[in-house]
């Protein structure tokens, strides 16, 4: 076979090929163009963990960066105390927040405290110690019992020793220790003394607790020569003891006027300690 030759097609073939070039060369305009292909859209990997590790290294910051600035973190409020499981309120050591209710525990439980109080007190005011690490604290851990108890207990020393009108002597030694204490407080803040009111009240009222053993002694032992050693030996140490805190109230300048005042009620106490029979 030539090259010439050609094979004659199918007529349902060539009916064919007739009616799609007809179709193209007829009406072009009604073609549509072919739809672009959509671009391929990028796939989002799944992982189980939340970070996933990367091997590019961060980039060095320039010099004109500012570093990020890392916001302040707000503190959490404190926890509230929850009450232990006896039932009673718990008092704070160090005295933050609120003050503990003394209303609703024992009254043994405030008893013990009190007690403990007037001897810590006690023990500050009649044996001064000059060495140790906080002399001011009995004058800021002041309390009115202790006076109190100490001026009832001097009156009725002095009334039990006397022969006739105890009454009338435990009245006059009430009220001379009772109204002294006052006037000689008023007599430390007029001079410009730096102490509170009961603060006063309350070293004076502990320092008479020598002049209360003068008494109790002098009460068994019926003796002036004995009467006139034991008054001068508590005289003395409730003097003593009252000076270091009253001298430190007031200007080094007016010592004496303060204390001044402080002996002579000492001593008017100790010459009714001498003078009942």
């Amino acid at each position: 076979m030539s090259h010439g030759d050609t094979i004659p097609l199918h007529p349902s073939s060539q009916s064919d090929i007739d009616e799609i070039e007809n179709l193209i060369y007829a009406s072009p305009a009604t073609v549509m163009p072919a739809r672009p292909p959509s671009p391929p859209r990028a796939s989002i990997p799944v992982s189980s963990t939340p970070f996933i590790p990367s091997n590019i290294p961060p980039p060095a910051p320039s010099s004109n960066q500012k570093p990020p600035t890392v916001p302040a973190s707000v503190p959490l409020p404190p926890p509230v105390p929850t009450p232990p499981s006896n039932g009673h309120p718990s008092i704070s050591s160090t005295g933050f927040g609120s003050p503990p209710n003394t209303l609703t525990e024992p009254v043994w439980d405030t008893i013990k405290r009190d007690l403990s109080r007037i001897v810590s007190n006690l023990k500050l005011v009649v044996f001064p110690n000059p060495f140790r690490e906080d002399p001011g604290k009995a004058l800021r851990d002041w309390d009115l019992w202790g006076p109190f108890f100490f001026i009832v207990f001097l009156g009725l020393t002095l009334s039990w020793s006397a022969s006739v009108k105890k009454s009338e002597v435990f009245a006059v030694a009430f009220a001379l220790l009772a109204a002294g204490a006052v006037i000689l407080t008023l007599n430390v803040l007029l001079l410009g003394g730096h102490i509170i009111f009961f603060q006063s009240l309350s070293l004076l009222g502990y320092c008479l607790f020598p002049l209360d053993i003068g008494a109790l002694i002098c009460m068994l032992k019926d003796n002036v020569i004995v009467k006139v050693v034991v008054v001068c030996v508590t005289l003395g140490w409730s003097s003593w003891a009252a000076y270091p805190f009253m001298s430190s109230a007031v200007n080094p300048r007016r010592k004496a006027l303060a204390l001044y005042p402080v002996f002579l009620m000492y001593v008017s106490v100790g010459f009714l300690i001498i003078a009942i029979d």
